[in-house]
């Protein structure tokens, strides 16, 4: 597997090694901590397209921000697991789109998040539309 993870079909794999810097003196990852793995998930999917989200701030200034975020936690994560971030679109629309993401460990799930982002403009903070090159990245 590499770095940014990869595409099977519509979902994106990320891997996540859980460190000791994720976990409270129990070794039990942190609850925030869910938050940030699947951030670094939503990122490669984008970065494995393809696409980098860096060239769209410096030349729109225009970026993806979480609008709203619902989690549930199915059970711990531990110290050295191995966890694998599953994302997935499940709805597009002109200025905003609702992932689903799900962390596993060996196949057996950990934490499940739905999560909308949507287009804005950095200047002036207001929904703008989703470009159209994100779009056809994005199907």
């Amino acid at each position: 597997m590499e770095m940014s993870g990869y595409m099977q079909g519509d979902t994106h794999f990320f891997p996540v090694r859980v460190y000791y810097s994720d976990t409270d003196a129990g070794g039990v990852v942190y609850h925030a901590k869910y938050l940030d793995f699947a951030e670094h998930a939503r990122t490669e999917m984008l970065r494995s397209s393809g696409k980098e989200q860096q060239p769209q701030l410096s030349e729109g200034n225009t970026g993806f921000i979480v609008q709203s975020l619902s989690i549930t936690y199915s059970k711990p994560a531990y110290l050295d697991d191995l966890l694998i971030v599953e994302t997935s679109i499940i709805k597009r629309a002109v200025f905003s789109m609702v992932l689903k993401q799900e962390i596993k460990r060996e196949g057996e799930l950990i934490s499940s998040m739905q999560i909308r982002v949507g287009h804005v403009s950095l200047d002036e903070g207001k929904p703008v539309p989703i470009p159209l090159v994100w779009r056809e990245i994005l199907g």
